[in-house]
């Protein structure tokens, strides 16, 4: 064995363990992160909606607070004189309130001094807040003032001392209502302490978070950590993520952040957070963020779980794999060596001995039969890798040549655009009419542009498959005639000659209108198109089995006996007409459409079949060889950008498509170069036993 080399069995070992070894500890890798994303997006909408759950909590306490003590400061009990039933009175209201009652005091505005209290908080109240006489008949909500409770100077430095989690950590408030005697005189102020917001302890894995409560000036009111309260976030490490959290909470949104210093420094938490108005201020401007916090782990604690049955499902599926490649390298091997032998004996070459064979696997049998017959397939090989090879130069010439051609084709029209609006914006028109010009060459660029956009649009359409029709009865006769009369002008332009074969009687298909003509309009317009001098045929043929007709001419009354008979002849006239006038088009409008003939009703009943157009040109003809390659997209007889005539080559595979999509077929001949084109298109008729328009 040469130097470097290896055998296969061992390579093909460690290449397979190479790739599967990685390829599992990548998909448990993907997998990790996948449900550590999952655990986190939960835990961010929970926290988000925790945060709207605890505002709209402290909203709740303090508006039932304001309603119930504005109701109780209207008892009449507060209106007399009457020490001890004021007291009975403050203690029964500090148990019938429905939040957390810390304190209920009445204060004798008067004399400035406590009527009757549950606790021994004085509380400084400003009488001004009220007018001297009661001015309605019940006191109203708003009516009743609110403070904000923070902790004391000395509690805050008290708390450095002692462990957090043994710190009091709630939101407290003062409400005052005043109360008027019964001359309607202010007299007494109700006053309650509550706790709004009470610090629940946060168990690991929670997704409900501990609260946090910032006002609209980034003062910490609320925090389970009361060495934090009374802080200003422009005063913490996290100053600029925390504000940016505050301009959202203001601006309404409702959304989740990552902080690393609201609890402990460096510690990473996950906060949800909302915005309420503030209860404590009039002003509906301020307010106040709520967040509802929880450290990172607390959020992906599930995930440890995981983690350890991901580790050790990753070492068993390791260990499987190793003993599946080992036992998979063999069964590989085993083979190819039996070959291997085979081939280095010096007497296969002269002997008649077949190689191994009856393999377990289909392959390695294919390879032993194939084994005689190798230099012809290698051969066969070679000639179809040439041809393949030719295949390819050709389709990436078509490529090139499409893409040159729908070059040129846009930017023909475009330019023409841009130099006629130039030309009218810069105001280098004569007159008005050479304006109006100018815009009906930029208007008619423009449609031709929008029709090679949409001859793209169509074959992608058709090669994803999207391509569709909506069938209907229809008369051939009209959509012939509208065709027509759209190709009159570049015929006489051209000085061509038109012959139509038109039956008079109506010939009814089911197609797509809009879809049959644009076909329709394809053809007779490349007919057009590429026919320089000469004559112009359009036939239409119907084939039917068996035909019963009843015919009723209601003459009207300026036409003749004849008139019917001068319809029928208008396309033999057509046909008929003298080749020598090669400047005028042998069939008009009149001749061909029946504007003022007489009205023929006629019942038909019938088993139709088909019906086939042919147009038929005199024109530059194609190739036989390059005939069978016109039907498909981007394919041209000249695709240089420097060719005579215009196009994308996309009209008949789009044309094809749509006539299929009908159940019908269209069909090309030429007899070759300069020899003219015939186009077919046959569609089946619709079966109809009645008066049909």
């Amino acid at each position: 064995m040469a130097l470097g080399q290896s055998s296969f069995r061992r390579i093909l070992l460690s290449r397979l363990l190479l790739l599967s070894v990685p390829v599992l500890l990548m998909g448990v890798y993907v997998t990790y992160r996948k449900a550590r994303s999952a655990f986190l997006d939960t835990a961010r909408q929970n926290l988000t909606e925790s945060a709207i759950r605890k505002g709209e909590s402290i909203q709740q306490s303090v508006e039932a607070l304001r309603s119930n003590l504005a109701s109780a400061s209207d008892a009449e009990v507060l209106k007399l004189d009457a020490p001890k039933n004021h007291q009975i009175f403050i203690s029964q209201l500090a148990e019938i309130l429905p939040t957390n009652i810390l304190c209920a005091q009445l204060t004798n505005l008067r004399t400035n001094q406590i009527a009757a209290t549950t606790c021994n908080e004085p509380l400084e109240i400003n009488s001004l807040l009220w007018s001297e006489r009661q001015n309605q008949v019940l006191t109203t909500p708003n009516r009743v003032d609110v403070k904000l409770l923070l902790p004391s100077t000395s509690l805050l430095t008290e708390a450095n001392k002692i462990p957090e989690s043994s710190l009091n950590n709630q939101l407290k408030v003062w409400l005052t209502a005043p109360v008027y005697d019964r001359g309607g005189k202010l007299k007494y102020a109700l006053s309650v302490k509550s706790a709004i917001l009470n610090q629940e302890r946060v168990k690991a894995g929670s997704l409900a978070g501990y609260t946090v409560v910032i006002n609209q000036d980034g003062i910490i009111l609320a925090h389970p950590f009361i060495q934090r309260v009374g802080r200003n976030i422009r005063q913490m490490p996290d100053a600029n993520r925390l504000e940016t959290l505050l301009k959202n909470a203001i601006a309404g949104k409702e959304d989740f952040f990552h902080l690393f210093f609201l609890e402990k420094d460096g510690v990473e938490l996950v906060a949800g957070y909302s915005s309420i108005f503030s209860p404590i201020s009039e002003d509906r401007q301020h307010k106040w963020i709520i967040l509802a916090v929880t450290p990172l782990d607390n959020a992906l604690l599930p995930l440890k779980e995981i983690r350890q049955a991901l580790v050790a499902m990753t070492f068993g599926l390791i260990a499987a794999s190793s003993l599946a490649t080992l036992y998979m390298s063999s069964e590989l091997a085993r083979p190819l060596e039996q070959l291997r032998d085979y081939a280095l004996k010096e007497e296969t070459l002269h002997s008649g001995d077949l190689p191994p064979q009856n393999f377990q696997i289909r392959e390695f049998n294919q390879l032993s039969l194939a084994l005689n017959e190798m230099v012809t397939r290698l051969r066969a090989w070679g000639e179809e890798i040439v041809s393949a090879w030719k295949e390819a130069q050709n389709a990436n010439q078509l490529k090139s040549e499409f893409l040159a051609t729908t070059s040129h084709e846009l930017r023909t029209p475009l330019n023409g655009i841009i130099n006629c609006v130039r030309v009218v914006k810069d105001d280098y028109c004569d007159s008005k009419e050479e304006e109006i010009e100018f815009l009906q060459q930029a208007d008619d660029a423009a449609i031709h542009l929008l029709e090679i956009i949409n001859d793209v649009l169509d074959i992608s359409k058709i090669e994803a498959g999207k391509l569709s029709v909506t069938l209907e009865k229809i008369d051939l006769r009209k959509i012939l005639y509208e065709v027509i009369d759209l190709q009159l002008a570049p015929i006489q332009h051209k000085g061509l000659q038109l012959k139509t074969n038109i039956k008079p009687e109506k010939i009814i298909v089911n197609a797509d209108p809009a879809k049959l003509k644009q076909v329709l309009i394809n053809v007779v317009g490349n007919a057009v198109k590429f026919t320089d001098a000469g004559v112009i045929t359009i036939d239409v043929q119907v084939e039917h089995d068996s035909r019963v007709m009843e015919n009723k001419n209601i003459q009207d009354s300026n036409l003749s006996s004849s008139g019917s008979g001068a319809l029928r002849g208008s396309s033999v006239q057509a046909k008929t007409q003298s080749e020598a006038d090669s400047k005028t088009v042998a069939t008009e409008s009149k001749n061909y459409r029946p504007k003022n003939s007489a009205q023929v009703s006629t019942k038909i009943t019938r088993k139709q079949e088909k019906v086939t157009i042919t147009v038929m040109d005199t024109g530059i003809g194609i190739d036989p060889s390059q005939q069978d390659k016109l039907f498909r997209p981007f394919v041209m007889v000249d695709g240089s950008t420097t060719r005579r005539f215009g196009g994308t080559g996309l009209g008949l595979a789009i044309s094809r498509n749509l006539i299929e999509l009908m159940s019908g077929t269209i069909s090309l001949y030429s007899a070759g170069e300069n020899q003219g084109t015939t186009v077919s298109i046959v569609l089946p008729l619709a079966e109809i036993s009645d008066n049909f328009g």
